[in-house]
């Protein structure tokens, strides 16, 4: 461990000096920040009580000893632990939303957070929408969902209590109580059976996709994540094969399901040759997240 801290300096001298230490330990990212420089940023800004987009508008504030240490301090407990930053300070970020967030739940990271932002789902938001976050986990993007839909209910729903419960930690954070509601099963198992009055316009899922090659092959901070949530069996598409099967009996006729995959383009494509599906775009690309239109699927 350095040595304590001895005279003050700036915010950004700060995270620079624990930005080098990150780098210097050839750690993995992308739980929430896509470098050393970005966790960096995050840790510092956490012990001055900012987010880390406030934190850049006090660069070059002085930071205390104390803070300084402190930083320093989750930065060891980083390196060594070799855990997602995320659990470490108990609280991740999506779309600049705060979330409670620890290991009973995948770290939220979806590339469907930024469709719910940008406004790339409006034509399958009709007035008093209903939508359904299949596989929730600790509740972000549904959410997020209700936060840019004023006039929604959200169904959500997920196999593991646990991460229900912190879904609903984060439900209350967020004021959302009276517009998502939680729902515990294995996937079409937590819901009523499907009548015409408890159909969903959109359905939203970011579900278990890795297949079992490149389970195998995660680094340390993807496999502290609850494999429950992560691992689509041998070519990734074993819930996502479930998930689709039933989706028409869960939609209104002009409803649509939004499915993320990941890295398992080529695996779905095999599996689902003759599917008609609109590919949206996000910042990793065309063949990350998908979206199906009822129609299509009956």
């Amino acid at each position: 461990m350095d040595q304590e801290p001895q005279q003050p300096i700036t915010v950004s001298q700060c995270i620079d000096r624990i930005a080098q230490k990150l780098n210097a330990a050839k750690l993995h990212y992308g739980h929430g920040a896509l470098d050393a420089h970005s966790e960096a940023l995050w840790i510092v800004s956490k012990q001055i009580q900012l987010s880390p987009t406030e934190a850049l508008d006090h660069l070059e504030d002085d930071i205390s000893l104390d803070h300084q240490q402190a930083a320093s301090n989750v930065a060891d407990t980083r390196i060594s632990t070799r855990k997602p930053l995320v659990y470490i300070l108990g609280e991740a970020w999506l779309m600049g939303v705060p979330f409670f967030c620890n290991e009973q739940s995948i770290v939220p990271r979806s590339w469907i957070a930024e469709l719910i932002v940008n406004g790339s789902l409006e034509p399958w938001l009709p007035a008093d929408v209903k939508a359904l976050d299949l596989c929730t986990g600790n509740g972000s993007l549904a959410i997020l969902l209700a936060l840019s839909c004023t006039d929604i209910h959200v169904s959500a729903c997920d196999i593991s209590m646990p991460a229900l419960a912190l879904a609903a930690r984060n439900i209350d954070r967020h004021g959302l109580g009276s517009h998502v509601e939680l729902l515990d099963g294995d996937l079409w198992d937590a819901l009523p059976e499907p009548n015409e009055d408890n159909l969903f316009d959109l359905i939203i899922c970011n579900p278990p996709y890795v297949n079992t090659n490149s389970m195998s092959a995660l680094p340390a901070e993807y496999q502290a994540e609850p494999v429950l949530a992560l691992a689509g069996g041998n070519d990734g598409m074993d819930l996502i094969r479930r998930i689709i099967a039933s989706a028409p009996d869960y939609l209104s006729d002009r409803g649509a399901i939004l499915i993320e995959i990941g890295n398992e383009y080529e695996n779905f494509k095999k599996t689902f040759p003759q599917l008609p599906v609109i590919w949206m775009e996000v910042s990793a690309g065309e063949e990350q997240v998908l979206l199906i239109q009822a129609e299509d699927l009956r």
